[in-house]
This record gives structure tokens, C-alpha cells and sequence, in this order.
């Protein structure tokens, strides 16, 4: 089985927290982690709310449902349940002993006012995404750490298979990391599973947190972001397409983030206030999701560059954002843009201000003019910049002046 990397910072929660949430969309291995902890190293009785006796227990009566359990417990897909969260309080609030209670859900559960509200300062939550690719590599991946690290040059990845050539990033990039669609080889087999998984993510997750009527239009806004992914999000041009009310297409929007198929990644600016007006942008929160919903395979990404080079963009948002959620190094994701239209990717930043820029380009052999979107970030950020990479399918990490650098692709989860 493949060791998922939050496993030592979801052991660190349990060990003083009563309340540890492990969320994260469906199939991704909630269940199974969970499972795994309750019968090693965190021993604890699960429950799934996607049994119906369990459902019926603890939606009847919650309070006598918990009653009935001692010791600690593992509760899984707790947003089937939402009055379940506050008989967990109740129980909290009388014995606080860390690691009583390890729950799992399919929705973020800080996006859902009633549930996050309900356990305030007493859970910590952690998010399980698809399987990086270091986690598929067997390697502790780290690149954020690294970032944010002394700022002398990051070296490029040993001869541990993580160069990366065009070939072997399409194979990536269709693949994924949903451990289901990553196991199947066929490209038909692949396809059907994750047809079935969109409708059951928009069926059924989407109808435990909200009550919605239109879930065919949920699709069709889904498939519409796809083409988009990687782009500021524009509602007044995506309400004239779709023939939907921008209102409602914010609120289906807010949905698909809350259930992991999106990833929202906010403009940076200096200026905090300034960075209220700027357009957010949306990525599909897979590559392989991402080039389904695009009808995208090997053959169509080899001969397109343009849509590979976006997917990239997305591949490396995604694996950014899964290394965020158990990093050392705490960071926030955004995106750069200048009126002049210089852009940088991702920008990092931690809670201490300072910033790392990180440029995607889909080519062998940069060159000074691929870094304008990192100079013009240093010089927005001045002293908070802390160094820009350029990532790319070069071989070898070029320095490309002062905290400047190329790095192989393969830097991102590869062992330096």
C-alpha cells in the first residue's frame, strides 16, 4: 500500500487534539487511512456514515448514538450528518482527552458554516488530496520546503527517475493521482471511472451539503471550467454561455470548490486590500480529471502543446496545493498578474510575508526572457521575495540571476 505523507501530521493532531477532521474529495483514500490508524497506530472502533444502520443511528438520535461508544472513535463521511458534529461537541466539551475523535469527510468542512462553527478550537483539520507523485514514487516529497529554505540554489533531482521528458509528463498528466483511475491502464477503463466518479461526486457528495435542483447544469459548469481551468474565472462571460444566472453559477462554483473537484487559487498583491478586487483562478483539482472533462488523450496532448502546456499549469497547482497540506513550511497559494500581463504561476507565501514565485514553461531549454513574470514579482514583493523558480523539462537547475533558478520538472517531488 502506498504510505500517504500526511500520516505523521495526522498522528501529530491525534496526540493533543480531541477532534482531528481528515476531509478530501471521495476516493481518495479517507476511508482507507482512517481504517489503517484505527487498527495500528491510533486504535479506535470505526463507523461509516455510508452504512444505513449507522446513518439511521446517528441521525435519530446522536447524542445516544456516541453515548454508546467508548474509547476513541473513527467516524467517516460526517457531512452525511451534520447534527452528529454537535453530540461530538457535547462529548468534547465533558472529557477533552486528544485523538477521541477522528473524523472523515467528502466536503470541506471549514467552507460549511454549521459544522465548522460547531468545533471551533476543538479540531484541527487536515486534507487528504489524490496521491502526489512522490507518494507514487515512494518519495517524501517536499519542494515547498525546500523553496523556503536558505537561499543559496536548490540542487536538481539525483538519479532517482524524476527527470521528466514529454513523453513520460503526458503519461503524468493523464493519469493523475486518484489511486482508482491511476490503478487502471486502459484508457477506456480509465474514462469510465472517472465518468462514474463525477456523477457520483455531483449526485450524491453535492446533495449532502446542499439542496440543488440543477445538477446537470453542475456538469455543464464543470465542463466549462475545464476549458478554463488555469484562467481568471469570468461569471458575467460564463452566465451568457451557459444561459445560467451568475448568482447561481457562484453558488454552483462555491459547491464544486467545497467538494474538491476545483481549486481556487486568489490573486496576490502586495497590498492586502488590493487583492480582494483581483480575479481569482480555477483549476480542475486533477490532471487526469481535467483531461477527461477536456475529452484529451496521449495523442491529442502530444499534438497540441498549447493544451499541454495549460494542463501543466493545473499538474503543478495540484501537486503544490497536496504538498501544502502537510508541509512544515506553512504556505498560502496564489497567482500573479501585472497590468503589463507578466504572470507567475504560483505564488507561495507564508505567514511571515515572504514570497516565492514559481514559473511553469513547457520547454527544454529556458532562457532569461521565461523569468520577466518572476522579476516583476521581486519587484512587487522587494524584500518578501524570496526567490523565484522557473519549472521546466530541462535536465539540470540553471542559475538565472540573483535567487533566481531553473529547475527540472521532476524537482517538484524528486530527492535532491
Amino acid at each position: 500500500m502506498i504510505r500517504r505523507t500526511i500520516t505523521e501530521p495526522l498522528l501529530a493532531a491525534l496526540s493533543d487534539t480531541p477532534v482531528v477532521t481528515l476531509h478530501g474529495a471521495r476516493q481518495v483514500g479517507k476511508s482507507t487511512l482512517a481504517r489503517t490508524l484505527a487498527e495500528t497506530a491510533h486504535p479506535a472502533a470505526y463507523y461509516t456514515l455510508d452504512d444505513a444502520a449507522v446513518s439511521d443511528a446517528a441521525t435519530a438520535d446522536p447524542v445516544g448514538f456516541l453515548a454508546g461508544l467508548s474509547g476513541p472513535v473513527v467516524i467517516d463521511e460526517v457531512q452525511r450528518v451534520p447534527d452528529l458534529l454537535l453530540a461530538v461537541k457535547a462529548a468534547v466539551d465533558r472529557d477533552r482527552t486528544p485523538g477521541r475523535f477522528l473524523l472523515t469527510g467528502s466536503a470541506q468542512i471549514l467552507q460549511l458554516p454549521r459544522l465548522a462553527d460547531t468545533l471551533a478550537g476543538r479540531m484541527e483539520v487536515l486534507t487528504l488530496w489524490p496521491f502526489t507523485q512522490g507518494e507514487m514514487a515512494g518519495i517524501r516529497d517536499g519542494l515547498i520546503e525546500r523553496l523556503f529554505g536558505d537561499q543559496t540554489a536548490i540542487a536538481a533531482p539525483d538519479a532517482s527517475g524524476a527527470i521528466v521528458d514529454r513523453s513520460d509528463l503526458i503519461g503524468r498528466l493523464v493519469a493523475g493521482g486518484y489511486p482508482e483511475a491511476v490503478a487502471r491502464t486502459s484508457a477506456a477503463r480509465r474514462a469510465a471511472w472517472f465518468r462514474n466518479y463525477v456523477v457520483t461526486v455531483t449526485e450524491r457528495t453535492v446533495r449532502d451539503v446542499a439542496e440543488i435542483a440543477g445538477l446537470a447544469d453542475l456538469r455543464r459548469l464543470l465542463a466549462a471550467l475545464a476549458v478554463r481551468s488555469g484562467s481568471p474565472v469570468n461569471y458575467a462571460d460564463l452566465s451568457r454561455t451557459l444561459g445560467i444566472p451568475q448568482s447561481t453559477l457562484r453558488r454552483y462554483a462555491a459547491l464544486l470548490e467545497i467538494t474538491f473537484l476545483l481549486i481556487r487559487v486568489p490573486a496576490w498583491h502586495a497590498n492586502l486590500t488590493s487583492r480582494l478586487v483581483k480575479t481569482a483562478k480555477l483549476h480542475v483539482a486533477d490532471s487526469g480529471l481535467l483531461l477527461h472533462l477536456l475529452g484529451a488523450d496521449e495523442a491529442r496532448l502530444a499534438a497540441d502543446p498549447t493544451l499541454l502546456g495549460r494542463a501543466l499549469e493545473s499538474f503543478v497547482v495540484a501537486e503544490l496545493t497536496r504538498q501544502a497540506g502537510w508541509s512544515r513550511v506553512p504556505v498560502e497559494l496564489f497567482h500573479f498578474r501585472t497590468h503589463a500581463g507578466r504572470e507567475v504561476d504560483v505564488v507561495l507565501e507564508h505567514p511571515s510575508g515572504a514570497v516565492v514565485g514559481v514559473e511553469v514553461k513547457l520547454t527544454a531549454s529556458p532562457s532569461s526572457g521565461d523569468f520577466e513574470g518572476l522579476r516583476a514579482l521581486a519587484a512587487a514583493a522587494g524584500d518578501r521575495f524570496h526567490r523565484g523558480v522557473l519549472l521546466c523539462l530541462a535536465e539540470t537547475a540553471v542559475p538565472f540571476g540573483p535567487r533566481l533558478q531553473s529547475l527540472p520538472l521532476g524537482a517538484l517531488w524528486g530527492e535532491v
